[in-house]
This record gives C-alpha cells, structure tokens and sequence, in this order.
C-alpha cells in the first residue's frame, strides 16, 4: 500500500518526537524536572525538522539530518547504527537526504533493511544492475539511496492517480 505524503510526515515525526523524549527530555527531566513550556517547545522544534527532511531543499535536508544524528546519537565512533534503524521513518529519511553519514558501501543485510525486504532481494536488485555492486563487498549506498527514491516517487505517482487508474486483469 502507498504511504500518503501526510502519513510519511506524521510517522516521521512521530518517530522523532520519539527519539527527542527518549535521549534529551527524559534523561533532563530524570535530572532537573522539565517545564511543559520545554515539551511544548521540543515538539514544534520536531515538526520543523520533519519538513527540512520531507521538504525540498536538500541542502537543508541533509544539513537537518547530520544535526540530528550528531545529538541524538552522540559518540566517540562514526555513526554506525544496526540494520533495523535503517528502516525507522528517521533512518529512511537520513538515507534519502544524507544517504550514510560514514560509508560509500553496506552489507547486504544493511542495504536490505535500508530498502524494506529481503537480503535476497538486494542480491536479485544487484544481479539485474537495479543496485551497484562495490568492488570490496556489499553494494554502494548511493546506489540504494537511488532505488529507494525511485520506489518512493513510484508509490506516490500510483497514490496521487487513484484507484481508478489501476488496471484490472
């Protein structure tokens, strides 16, 4: 089924306000008590971030996103998240705005739960020239940033003509 442009909107924002109370509000409020002013705050901040990632400055996008995993997810290491986050509504929307903050190529397994099926399926993808091989192993991110776009805009090209332009066999 096709996602709706609002129901991408509202997952990812749902997903972020998420995130925003499990790594900064909950662990100050633990710390110091939050003013609902703060929550209030936070959340209208979440909204704004949900249109840099959906809207169409990719300039902005990517900027949005690289900010966002640079808080919510500080670290000592380059930013290597498992293979399941690739498929929150966030993961998805880093993919397609930022692609990987570190790597040209993923394992199969990454790439699979980047694009939502099987690591079978990347290997199908691959051997018809769908998504790029690299040379050391895996296939190219920039090449499953490429398939995912293209599957998305496929989905809303087919929600946006209606149900009556399917066919019928």
């Amino acid at each position: 089924m096709a996602k709706t442009w609002r129901t991408a909107h509202e997952e990812l924002a749902r997903d972020l306000n998420r995130l925003v109370e499990a790594r900064v509000l909950g662990p100050v409020d633990v710390l110091f008590g939050l003013e609902k002013d703060l929550r209030r705050r936070a959340f209208e901040a979440v909204l704004v971030w949900t249109e840099e990632l959906l809207g169409p400055d990719d300039d902005a996008a990517r900027m949005t996103a690289i900010r966002l995993i640079s808080t919510l997810f500080p670290a000592d290491e380059p930013f290597s998240p498992p293979a399941e986050w690739w498929g929150t509504p966030f993961g998805r929307a880093v993919l397609l705005r930022a692609g990987h903050p570190h790597a040209e190529a993923v394992s199969f397994t990454v790439a699979a739960a980047m694009l939502g099926i099987s690591r079978q399926g990347v290997h199908d993808l691959a051997k018809r020239g769908k998504v790029q091989a690299h040379p050391e192993g895996g296939v190219t991110v920039y090449s499953v940033q490429a398939r995912l776009k293209e599957r998305m805009l496929g989905e809303a090209d087919a929600a946006a003509a209606g149900p009556e332009s399917r066919q019928t066999d």
